[in-house]
């Protein structure tokens, strides 16, 4: 091959590695895009379940005491 074969190819390529780039980069902030959507929406189910395990944990510590102190006589009832 002739030194302007190598050039060429060399342009050929590094043109088509820039020209993938830039596409690519406009798929990159889309994904990462998705990734903060999944992320908050993640976030956010977290929380609203932690708040729902809190409601129902104060239920059952309530009707757990209730059952308590059907079964069970404290000293203050004598």
């Amino acid at each position: 091959m002739k030194i302007k074969e190598y050039i060429m190819i060399t342009v050929m390529a590094l043109s088509f590695m820039l020209i993938t780039g830039v596409a690519k980069s406009g798929e990159t902030d889309k994904i990462t895009e998705i990734g903060q959507t999944v992320s908050t929406h993640i976030s956010n189910e977290v929380e609203s379940t932690k708040q729902f395990q809190a409601e129902k944990w104060a239920e059952a510590r309530a009707q757990w005491q209730g059952l308590i102190n059907k079964f069970i006589k404290t000293g203050d009832s004598q």
